[in-house]
């Protein structure tokens, strides 16, 4: 019997989801996996893999634009919404291929899945028993206390509105210079580390604000293990696998069936 395990690439626009996708993907292929992808950005172009099941089969951003008279960022939201209108269809065809995981690529615009009904309700139906959420934070937002404590928040707002399982991963981490990755990691296993930056980097005016956004981290689980991952000879990818497992099997291999 399958396992059917969705796993919901989530981050930022640029973020690296797309390149994770695929990288995780091969990543599966070279150890015997069975995964296929999911693509659910209608308005996506130039997609570094070939999608197995692909939302533009049913929903096209440009037909929408011009059927609506509609710019991008308003076809966009328009678009959005009409994926909940055919997750019927799209489940029909994942089930079709009978595969242990399915790695869904998610829109570029983070607030186009996670903010609307429609994202809540994709996850929902397509399999509420076995989703987990890979969040990934921009490494070049991440770099300053601030930045990284903004993208916690996103990451903290995404698993209160899915409501799901959640990885957090510290995407193109080869991007981070080896002291910048040190820092970013102690902000992640350290709060007291990343409150003292905070301080230090934002005026003493907003000292109430910071630890009161320091502890709804904290009081939220936003302190969860951070995985790097790099494009790079898969660097991470073994983490986020051992971390799936850990969810649904816990932590018996796959590979070991």
């Amino acid at each position: 019997m399958k396992e059917e395990i969705f796993v919901y690439f989530i981050g930022t626009a640029g973020s690296g989801k797309s390149t994770l996708t695929s990288n995780f993907q091969k990543w599966f292929e070279m150890r015997g996996l069975d995964a296929i992808i999911v693509n659910l950005d209608p308005g996506a172009e130039n997609l570094p893999y070939e999608p197995d099941v692909d939302i533009r089969d049913w929903i096209s951003l440009r037909e929408v634009m011009e059927t609506y008279q509609l710019g991008p960022n308003g076809a966009q939201i328009a678009c959005a919404d009409m994926i909940a209108l055919n997750t019927e269809d799209v489940k029909k065809s994942i089930e079709s291929f009978k595969s242990d995981y399915i790695i869904v690529d998610t829109p570029g615009q983070l607030e186009l899945f996670v903010f609307r009904e429609a994202g809540k309700y994709t996850v929902e139906f397509l399999n509420p028993e076995k989703s987990v959420i890979c969040y990934l934070l921009d490494p070049s937002l991440a770099k300053t206390a601030s930045g990284f404590v903004s993208q916690l928040l996103l990451s903290i707002t995404t698993n209160f509105r899915l409501n799901q399982p959640q990885i957090n991963i510290l995407s193109k981490s080869d991007l981070l210079s080896d002291e910048e990755l040190d820092i970013i990691k102690r902000w992640s296993d350290n709060p007291d580390d990343l409150y003292g930056a905070v301080i230090t980097e934002e005026a003493s005016i907003y000292r109430e604000m910071n630890e009161g956004i320091l502890h709804l981290i904290q009081d939220f689980g936003g302190y969860t293990r951070l995985i790097p991952t790099s494009k790079k000879e898969f660097f991470g990818i073994d983490d986020i696998y051992t971390g799936i497992q850990l969810q649904f099997k816990g932590g018996e291999d796959l590979m070991k069936d």
